[in-house]
């Protein structure tokens, strides 16, 4: 503009704010595509950037403008209604239904809208958005066309101070003024930010012509409004290569009734909000719900999909691999000259569809390449889709999206099996169950010799508290115990040796009888010291993550085409290991676990999806009906077409060892019965004096030691005693009975 008009102002933000709020719009509701109406105005050549400068900033929000039309100005057209359905008949047979208006007369946008109107475009399923240009004079369109024609439709307009006296009293001059030329438009008498924008124009060049001395010159006026700040109707006034240069607000509205209802406020500071109080300069978000409730063409529902299946809309070519080493999953064959596929990954696709709220139709075109080289076809709009058993990893972001996992995946290790040649008994359980019997067996021995060395002679000595350990577990033990308080430690234990004992018998047995298979290299760690070969599908991704991540030699990296490449080269020694995405391994394990299991080592990926282009408003149908077939258990009865039943669970049964947590329940029962004897056996029998009246006190005030030391005192006085066995009452004892 500069150089065709060099004393040109422009007294309104600068357009860039503008695009900003309407990409922050779109960006919000998360819509990928639009379209965009515009009216050219002769005379004007910097909107001719102004579509670059929407398509970039747009795609900083994962959209683009799939479609553009152009109006001519109204002025020029004989007939502007028919030529304006004329687009707009067009534009609804496209798929999107997302549209912007931008650049437009009022003139045009009321004309547009009522046309829009008949031809059903303000119905469920579309989006309307107008900017400033319109937004800003909806006050001044005739309530009834609002009301009947515009239903629905979200724009922002710019916001200004309202509680200054400047801007009372102008208002106060517009009315008086409007009513006296415009009496039967009475209710549309509020100045429009353009009104305040041209009144600021004017007083800001006969301010600048008032202070300037003698006759000023164009250069000399533009030099002197270029240099001041001027406080006028609108705000704050301030100018930066001849554009108004000040950060803006903008209100969200959203059209109800004869109306709008005013939704947030979005400014290039601060982002949006609910609010305008908000608005000091710090950052923010804001969310749909903070919004509130958006009523839509239509009515108030969930946010649109801003897409449809349009009828111009050609059959979706879906690519699949016709090479796939594991056919289970995708399949593809001819019939009546019809290319045709099945397996997992395609049922599950065509469960998905029944979910879909439109009809979706495809064409299959089975590709001999590679995994990565279809999403790259995919990413070349070569193919609308790409379905099968594609992994979802990070280096397949650059050119893609996926959907919802419909699969979950590991990277499992493959290896041959080897017998087990010996039964380790110590294997049955583990090492932190074995600690544990061990440790509460000896404790239970000591307690309950403890208890019995005073009274029973048969425990006397050492030897004959190890006796009893031992015999215990057979129930062998040849020595009675006279005391209560061992019999109450010793019973919930003999109850824990017969189940655990039962547990140990079953598993030996089961060991000792059924065939036993183990890994012949149990962990990536081995391979990698032994500098071993190793396989994967020669088609997948695995070849890269084996040498990027994991770090095996490009040269020790085997690529096979089936199933049948990796049997083959296990029996012929020339991998040691193969390295397949989990979903595959199953089916192969499923088929040859005689020969082949899997190893400890398993690392975590993205699992199964579908490809498609980036941005494409697929992705969330399906992702969303993935999530249903989940949820019907639909995907659940899809799995299990993927087992096998060649092999039993016998078979396959891996060598895990019973842990603690069967016999939590007895092992705290015990615990807790041996933990009181252990503690009424230190009150008897300890000596210090300071530390078991302290414990008395306590124990004294919850009734527990008093019944403790009258029953077993009661027990001892009916044992006889030697001389030698008669013992002087503990303190203890005797201050028990005092109180």
């Amino acid at each position: 503009m500069a150089p065709q008009l060099p004393h040109f102002f422009q007294f309104s933000d600068h357009i860039t704010f503008h695009i900003q709020c309407l990409a922050a719009i779109v960006g919000h509701f998360k819509w990928r595509k639009v379209t965009v109406i515009h009216e050219s105005k002769n005379g004007f050549s910097a909107y001719s950037g102004i579509l670059t400068l929407l398509s970039d900033t747009l795609k900083t929000v994962n959209t683009e403008i799939e479609h553009h039309s152009t109006f001519p100005p109204m002025s020029s057209l004989s007939n502007p209604g028919a030529f304006i359905e004329q687009e707009l008949i067009d534009m609804r047979s496209r798929s999107n239904r997302v549209f912007v208006v931008v650049m437009s007369s009022l003139e045009m946008a009321v004309l547009l809208f009522a046309k829009a109107k008949r031809l059903g475009m303000m119905e469920r399923g579309y989006v309307w958005i107008v900017t400033d240009e319109i937004a800003s004079l909806l006050n001044s369109v005739d309530s009834s066309v609002v009301h009947n024609n515009m239903q629905g439709v979200i724009g922002f307009r710019t916001e200004f101070a309202r509680t200054g006296k400047p801007f009372k009293r102008f208002r106060s001059r517009f009315r008086s003024k409007y009513r006296s030329e415009y009496p039967e438009e009475e209710e549309y008498c509020n100045p429009s930010i353009f009104a305040l924008r041209a009144y600021d124009a004017t007083w800001a060049v006969a301010q600048t012509m008032k202070s300037s001395t003698g006759k000023s010159s164009s250069k000399d006026l533009s030099k002197g409004i270029s240099s001041r700040i001027f406080r006028g109707v609108s705000g704050v006034m301030r100018f930066k290569n001849n554009v108004l240069w000040q950060l803006p607000s903008f209100q969200i509205i959203n059209v109800v009734g004869n109306s709008y209802r005013e939704m947030a406020v979005w400014s290039p500071e601060s982002g949006s909000s609910k609010n305008p109080e908000r608005h000091n300069g710090v950052n923010s978000s804001s969310s749909f719900e903070e919004w509130g409730p958006v009523y839509w063409p239509g009515g108030k529902d969930s946010v649109p999909r801003g897409w449809v299946i349009s009828e111009k809309d050609k059959r979706f070519k879906i690519g699949i691999p016709s090479m796939g080493a594991f056919p289970e999953f995708v399949r593809v064959f001819q019939a009546n000259n019809i290319t045709c596929a099945t397996g997992f990954s395609i049922n599950v696709f065509k469960a998905i569809l029944k979910y879909l709220p439109y009809d979706f139709q495809y064409d299959f075109v089975p590709l001999k390449g590679s995994y990565d080289e279809m999403v790259k076809q995919v990413y070349n709009k070569e193919l609308d889709a790409a379905v099968g058993d594609f992994s979802i990893e990070p280096g397949r972001f650059r050119y893609a999206e996926f959907s919802q996992p419909y699969i979950d995946s590991r990277l499992v290790m493959i290896v041959t099996t080897k017998p087990i040649k010996k039964i380790r008994m110590l294997k049955t359980f583990t090492k932190k169950l074995w600690f544990l019997i061990v440790a509460m067996h000896m404790f239970i021995g000591c307690l309950v010799w403890i208890l019995e060395r005073g009274s029973n002679t048969e425990f006397e000595g050492f030897g004959g508290m190890l006796w009893f350990s031992v015999t215990v577990i057979f129930y062998a033990h040849g020595q009675s115990l006279r005391n209560s308080l061992s019999r109450v430690v010793v019973a919930p234990w003999l109850f824990v040796i017969l189940i655990v004992t039962a547990c140990f018998t079953a598993d030996l047995s089961s060991r000792m009888t059924v065939s036993r298979l183990e890994p012949s290299i149990l962990d990536i760690d081995t391979l990698l010291k032994t500098n071993a070969s190793v396989g994967c599908n020669v088609n997948s991704f695995v070849g890269h993550y084996l040498t990027n991540v994991l770090h095996f030699k490009p040269e020790n990296i085997r690529k096979f085409d089936s199933e049948n490449d990796y049997l083959e080269a296990f029996e012929t020694g020339y991998i040691k290991a193969a390295f397949l995405v989990e979903p595959h391994a199953k089916v192969f394990l499923g088929k040859h676990c005689e020969c082949v299991t899997q190893a400890e080592s398993t690392f975590q990926l993205g699992g199964f999806g579908y490809v498609f282009p980036k941005g494409s408003p697929l992705v969330f149908d399906m992702s969303e009906a993935i999530l249903k077939v989940i949820e019907s258990g639909e995907m659940r009865q899809l799995k299990e077409s993927l087992s096998s039943p060649k092999c039993s669970s016998d078979a396959s049964r891996d060598n895990s060892r019973l842990d603690l947590e069967p016999f939590a329940g007895l092992f705290i029962l015990s615990g807790s019965v041996s933990a009181f004897g252990f503690l009424v056996a230190l009150l008897r029998k300890g000596g210090n004096l300071q530390i078991l009246s302290c414990i008395q006190r306590v124990l004294t005030k919850k009734r527990i030691l008093r019944w403790a030391s009258i029953h077993f005192s009661r027990e001892n006085s009916t044992i006889p005693k030697t001389k030698d066995q008669v013992q002087p009452s503990t303190g203890v004892e005797l201050a028990i009975f005092s109180h």
